[in-house]
C-alpha cells in the first residue's frame, strides 16, 4: 500500500516506516512542521520511504492517510483534493494523553467515523472518544542493541523542553535525584535546565540534543535511566533505554507500570523509594546490569518492532477497503 504519513515524532516514524509498504512524506525545501520529508533520517530509511512535494501528492496514488494532528485534515484535503476518511481511507494516530482534563476530555474526533489509534492502553482509557472506532497499537522500537556499559556513576534522563514542560515531565524532581548522583540530561532546550533549577554542572549537566545513534551510545554509559514523567504518553526514550539494557526508575504514572517490570529497576510514586533504589544501583554495578538485562528482555517481548509493524499492516488491510466502500 502507499501510505501518506507526516513524520512528526522522529523515533516513532523511524519504526513506522520499516514496514512492507511505501511511505510518502510531505516535503518542501527547508522542511517545516508539516513538510520535513526524510530529513535527518534519510540515511536510516530505505527506498520505500519517499519525499513528495505537496502539489504532487494528488497524483501519487495514495491508498491511505495516517493523520496525527487535526491541522493535517485540512492540509490533506487541500493537497489530495480528497476528504480523509470519506474520499480517501484514513486513520488518526493519537500520541498524547488528554491535556485539559485527565478523564473527562472529549477528543476532537469523538463520535466521528474516522478510526482513532492510541499508542497506549492508558491513553485509550483516558480519552473520551464517544462512538468513534478506536483501537490500541502499542509502540514498537528499532532495537539499538544491548549497548549498556554503565561505567559512569550518573543518572541519564531524556526530556525535550524540560523547562517549558516542568511538572508534566517531572523536571522539578531532578534536584532530588541529583543529590544521589549527577543527572545527565539529553534533549531539546536542555541548555536552559541548569539555570532554571539553579544547579551547577556537578548536579545537573546538559549533555546535548544529539543524533539518535550517538544518544544511544552516550545514554548507555550512564548507570541507570530515570523516567520522571507525570502526565505524558509512554516516552519512546524509556523504551529505547530498556532496549539498551539499562535499569530504569519510573514514576508509576500513565502507562509506565505496564511497560516496566519492577525487577527492571523500580516503578513507584514514592520518590524516596526511587532514590533508595537509585543509590543501590549506583553502589552495585552488577545489580544494575542484572536489572538492565530484565529491562531489555521485557522491552523486546512487548515492544518488538515486527509486532508493531504487523499490527499496522493488519489495520491497513482492514481500513482501506472498509473506508473506501
Amino acid at each position: 500500500m502507499r501510505i501518506l504519513f507526516f513524520p512528526m515524532h522522529g523515533s516513532y516514524a523511524d519504526a513506522f516506516v520499516r514496514g512492507p509498504h511505501e511511505y510518502l512524506l510531505p516535503w518542501r525545501p527547508g522542511g517545516g512542521a508539516y513538510t520535513p520529508g526524510r530529513g535527518a533520517y534519510a540515511s536510516r530509511w530505505g527506498a520505500n520511504v519517499r519525499d513528495v512535494a505537496p502539489e504532487e501528492l494528488g497524483h501519487a496514488g495514495v491508498d491511505l492517510v495516517v493523520l496525527q494532528r487535526l491541522e493535517e485534515l485540512e492540509l490533506v484535503e487541500e493537497w489530495l483534493g480528497a476528504r480523509p476518511g470519506r474520499d480517501v481511507p484514513a486513520v488518526f494516530l493519537e500520541h498524547n494523553t488528554p491535556k485539559q482534563n485527565a478523564f473527562g476530555e472529549v477528543h476532537a474526533l469523538a463520535d466521528g467515523d474516522l478510526p482513532i489509534v492510541h499508542v497506549t492502553h492508558f491513553n485509550a482509557l483516558a480519552w473520551d472518544t464517544g462512538s468513534a472506532p478506536t483501537l490500541v497499537i502499542e509502540h514498537g522500537v528499532v532495537d539499538p542493541g544491548p549497548l549498556y556499559r554503565g561505567d559512569l556513576d550518573a543518572i541519564g534522563v531524556v526530556i525535550n523542553e524540560p523547562v517549558r514542560r516542568m511538572r508534566v515531565v517531572g523536571t522539578d524532581l531532578l534536584p532530588r535525584f541529583s543529590q544521589v548522583a549527577r543527572v545527565d540530561h539529553f534533549g531539546i532546550d536542555g541548555q536552559l535546565l541548569p539555570g532554571a533549577l539553579g544547579l551547577g554542572d556537578d548536579r545537573v549537566r546538559f549533555v546535548g540534543d544529539v543524533p539518535m545513534d550517538r544518544l544511544h551510545a552516550e545514554l548507555a554509559r550512564r548507570r541507570l535511566y530515570l523516567h520522571p514523567n507525570r502526565w505524558t504518553s509512554l516516552g519512546l526514550s524509556l523504551l529505547e533505554a530498556m532496549h539498551l539494557g539499562m535499569p530504569v526508575l519510573a514514576l508509576a504514572m500513565t502507562e509506565a507500570p505496564r511497560a516496566v517490570p519492577s525487577e527492571a529497576g523500580a516503578v513507584s510514586n514514592d520518590v524516596d523509594e526511587l532514590l533508595r533504589v537509585a543509590q543501590r544501583l549506583l553502589d552495585d554495578p552488577d545489580e544494575a546490569r542484572r536489572r538492565g538485562i530484565i529491562a531489555r528482555e521485557a522491552a523486546l517481548e512487548r515492544y518488538a518492532l515486527q509486532r508493531f509493524l504487523d499490527d499496522w499492516s493488519t489495520l491497513f488491510a482492514d481500513a482501506a477497503p472498509r473506508l473506501a466502500a
